[in-house]
């Protein structure tokens, strides 16, 4: 009797097999870490064909879009699993009219902590020139100090949103850099932020808010984006915005990239609008080999300083722990037990 399949989807790491080892004489697995992009229709049936004959997929959390068109075209499919508590990318609904059981994991995973220590990596190693310094170091052989770094005491961290991660941020930069924080989202008050403040240990009036938009991105010599993406805040960062920024300032996205409206963001970096931006997320992900991202000299011929990374935000050893819980499940599915943390 042939082994059932299964399909494990975007693991840029390869880290997955060795938690599924001890499964491998019960299903057949297949590892396909390149991710397809179903907005395009030439990659859209590619993926149909790359799945067809599956009956078990996992997904690594929101990577793969799973559809109901993509998902009615799969009629082997009989397990979905996937990371974390919730995965917005997969047609739940459709699932469940076809008794295909989708579940993820109890762990959330690596969460806040992780990418507040990512955006700090961004803000620290964009203001010290880090990597500009590196490259210059090991490809000309008498480089010494061409840049100066930007000191962050007594400048103005600008968080827009101010949740869980955007006051973690501000945190840091007050009693770690001696920073301002201001912050600004759409339905933001002083009594909100002050609210915030006390949560993360400080006095009412660390948090600033300033409910002018304009205004806000005028005032902050760093810019730190944490906004929930939606319909409504696809492009809340744009033109306006970028032209309001200090010559010197920089920006930070670690939270996703359509927050930022990417053709304003390259026409403000390829003339020097601001001094840099540092991007962990991008409008498609992952990031094209022709996009022009990658293909500039940044920060040479007055281009602003550009430091880019790949989604690693919420990418840290803890996701480790997701693979073994998945094992465990599927391990129970196949042994005919009842599966933990349905969606």
């Amino acid at each position: 009797m042939a082994l059932p399949k299964l399909a494990i989807l975007d693991d840029y790491q390869g880290i997955a097999g060795p938690h599924f080892a001890h499964l491998e004489n019960r299903v057949a697995i297949t590892h396909f870490p390149q991710t397809l992009d179903p907005r395009n229709a030439a990659q859209q049936s590619e993926l149909v064909n790359r799945l067809r004959d599956y009956e078990i997929i996992l997904a690594m959390r929101e990577r793969t879009p799973l559809s109901r068109e993509t998902l009615s075209q799969l009629p082997n499919l009989k397990l979905l699993l996937t990371t974390g508590t919730r995965n917005r990318a997969i047609d739940t609904a459709y699932c469940a009219e076809r008794g295909i059981p989708v579940a993820g994991t109890e762990t959330r995973g690596p969460g806040v902590h992780s990418t507040v220590q990512h955006t700090w990596a961004l803000i620290l190693a964009l203001a010290r020139h880090v990597a500009r310094d590196d490259a210059a170091l090991k490809s000309d052989r008498d480089y010494w100090q061409g840049s100066l770094g930007m000191t962050l005491s007594g400048k103005t961290l600008g968080l827009v949103g101010l949740g869980k991660l955007g006051s973690a941020v501000g945190r840091i930069a007050i009693v770690a850099f001696g920073m301002k924080v201001i912050a600004w989202s759409a339905n933001l008050t002083q009594e909100k932020a002050d609210e915030q403040a006390e949560a993360a240990g400080l006095e009412k009036g660390s948090f600033v808010c300033v409910e002018d938009k304009q205004e806000f991105f005028a005032r902050a010599d760093v810019v730190s984006v944490h906004y929930v993406l939606s319909e409504r805040s696809r492009g809340v960062v744009g033109t306006p915005e970028l032209r309001r920024m200090k010559k010197h300032a920089l920006l930070v996205n670690t939270s996703r990239g359509p927050l930022i409206d990417q053709a304003a963001l390259l026409d403000c970096v390829e003339h020097g609008g601001i001094g840099g931006v540092a991007l962990d997320v991008f409008e498609t992900e992952p990031l094209p080999a022709d996009s022009v991202w990658r293909g500039r000299q940044w920060g040479t011929d007055g281009r602003s300083e550009v430091l880019l990374t790949p989604h690693m935000g919420y990418g840290d050893e803890q996701i480790h722990g997701w693979y073994d819980e998945v094992a465990a499940n599927l391990q129970r599915w196949l042994d005919g037990e009842d599966l933990k943390t349905l969606l």
